[in-house]
């Protein structure tokens, strides 16, 4: 039985026991994807860090509305206030218009989530098409005082927010040290600071995507469409915002500003960011140009890369560092993960060797509560790992008649299995093996070892010999069984 669930606050920065607004329901809000490039393995962190929380939630039984929305437009270059749209950068680059691209690399993003075994959330809203929306929520901060308009754009007036609320306080920031440490930049003489951030733009006459608007033919900021997509889907107040660690500030600051700016109140009651993956203590990002794509970690064409890897690998190898530490890539670290996911797997097929004892020595009750500890403990998925790795240990030393199990507790712990394994870590076993041919290699063997089978009934000694030692040979070390045989890559 699990015990409550314990999760990591950014806003308060400690730990708090999640209680639900609306209990049993639960509202949980994603920051997605940008689509205008392929997925890179830094993407793949956010998307299986609340792909897990959007499984245990559901495990422990809530009604989780999960929202991931598709950022579409407004994502200017470098996040800032000034330069090209990046999906409208791309469309001239490649002479599309910009709908073929967001529906390409959407398409895209889709099948890499597929191959991550990453459920699709419940509603996966697209800023483009909640424009009105948007111009609702700019028209409700203005009203309220807290923007202004200047040359056809419309800013948020951050200073002014700042004496009636706390600007910065979700990323720990102090506005006299936002002020002392920003610059200038070119274009920005129409804001009152440089900190104040654009709600809605003015669009350039080489601008591709643009609507009409009460202030200009324009653009909506980036940083609004979470605004008014969380609250059309989630209401204006619900449980879980999430996101990667970089969203933090500035997007998700000058999201609960807005929302405190239009609706009078904040929106969020957890805040949850995961941690970056990193390559040579780096941040992976397509800013910094040194990002793999998923696409080449699943072939292997990558230069950084020594082999492929399958989905399943990656996905392990992140859910094996917590969601809030930092992940370095490395070759070593991605074939461990592949080695440690493949013992795993070996020993869920291995349970249906086990023969059941009239007395137990292996504790399964005991295994079920340490897993959900470890899960009620902020998602703590290594520790929740390295107890599947301790009953790893038990099923071999069950086979091998130094541990027993009963027939009841044989089945809870097949039950268990399939649950953490499977339906809570999102862990499919077809997926693993460091090749891509693994089906077919395992074909391969086990029609020499049938054929064996064959020789040795009919006495022919000698073939069935000579199959067992080549195969010995090769690194395969095989055993006769009263089933028949059995087998595995000793190398």
């Amino acid at each position: 039985m699990a015990n409550k669930f314990v999760l990591y606050n950014t806003l308060s920065r400690s730990k708090e026991v999640f209680e639900p607004i609306f209990s049993p329901n639960v509202g949980l809000y994603v920051c997605g994807p940008t689509v205008y490039g392929d997925p890179h393995l830094g993407h793949a962190r956010p998307a299986i860090t609340f792909d897990l929380l959007f499984r245990y939630l559901t495990n422990l039984g809530y009604k989780v509305r999960y929202v991931r929305n598709i950022t579409d437009v407004g994502h200017l270059e470098n996040d800032a206030d000034e330069g090209e749209d990046k999906i409208a950068q791309k469309a001239r680059l490649e002479k599309l218009e910009p709908m073929e691209v967001v529906q390409y690399y959407t398409n895209r993003y889709h099948k890499m989530m597929d191959a991550l075994n990453v459920l699709p959330p419940s509603i996966e809203p697209h800023a483009s098409g909640h424009i009105i929306e948007q111009i609702d929520f700019v028209k409700t901060i203005l009203e309220k005082g807290l923007a202004y308009e200047s040359e056809g754009s419309v800013y948020f007036d951050v200073e002014k927010y700042n004496q009636s609320h706390h600007y910065g306080k979700l990323s720990g920031r102090v506005l006299d040290d936002l002020l002392n440490s920003t610059r200038k930049l070119d274009g920005q003489d129409e804001k009152r600071n440089p900190f104040d951030f654009a709600l809605w733009k003015k669009a350039s006459p080489s601008h591709i995507m643009r609507w009409n608007s009460p202030w200009s033919v324009g653009f909506p900021g980036w940083h609004l469409e979470c605004s008014a997509m969380g609250t059309k889907y989630l209401g204006e107040r619900f449980d879980i915002h999430g996101g990667g660690m970089d969203l933090q500030f500035p997007h998700h600051e000058c999201e609960l500003a807005q929302n405190v700016a239009a609706l009078g109140h904040e929106s969020v009651k957890y805040w949850m960011h995961n941690n970056m993956i990193t390559i040579n203590g780096q941040k992976m990002g397509k800013s910094l140009g040194n990002f793999i794509n998923l696409s080449q970690m699943f072939d292997g064409s990558h230069p950084l890369l020594v082999q492929p890897y399958s989905p399943m690998t990656i996905r392990f190898f992140i859910l094996q560092a917590h969601y809030r530490s930092t992940l370095d890539f490395s070759n070593d670290a991605l074939i461990a993960a592949e080695k440690g996911l493949d013992r795993l797997f070996e020993a869920h097929r291995n349970l249906a060797k086990i023969v059941p004892s009239a007395q137990s020595s292996i504790d399964v009750e005991g295994f079920s509560q340490k897993c959900y500890d470890a899960l009620a403990d902020d998602l703590n998925s290594p520790i929740m790992i390295a107890h599947l790795f301790d009953m790893v240990r038990q099923i071999n030393s069950a086979i091998d008649g130094s541990a027993t199990i009963t027939a009841v507790g044989l089945t809870e712990l097949k039950r268990l299995m399939n649950l953490f394994l499977n339906d809570i870590l999102g862990l499919k076993p077809e997926a693993t093996g460091r090749s891509k041919n693994a089906d077919a290699f395992a074909g391969a063997v086990n029609l020499l070892l049938e054929i064996r089978q064959e020789a040795k009934l009919k006495k022919d000694w000698a073939t069935s010999d000579l199959i067992r030692d080549k195969l010995k040979a090769l690194g395969f070390d095989v055993k006769d069984t009263k089933e028949g045989y059995d087998w595995k890559l000793s190398i």
